[in-house]
């Protein structure tokens, strides 16, 4: 999770890291948790969120997002 943090620029340029991470389990919870995580813990995301609305909303959202996103990868790597 903390690659996807740094690697997140644009969901379009992590794609092709997904579709590999993809290739290389057969899973699809995997490539979802990259790209999901990386956009909800994106510095850029987290800091607009503190400068416009406040810092509790910032520190909130990966607190509410990221166990969302490990939940629904185990469901995925689970049942699909």
């Amino acid at each position: 999770m903390a690659f996807a943090t740094v690697i997140e620029v644009c969901s379009e340029g992590s794609s092709p890291i997904a579709f590999e991470i993809f290739n290389k389990v057969k899973a699809l919870g995997n490539p979802f948790i990259f790209l999901m995580a990386g956009v909800a813990t994106d510095y850029t995301e987290i800091g607009l969120l503190w400068t416009n609305i406040g810092k509790r909303t910032a520190v909130w959202l990966p607190i509410i997002t990221v166990p969302q996103i490990l939940v629904i990868a185990i469901l995925f790597n689970t049942f699909l």
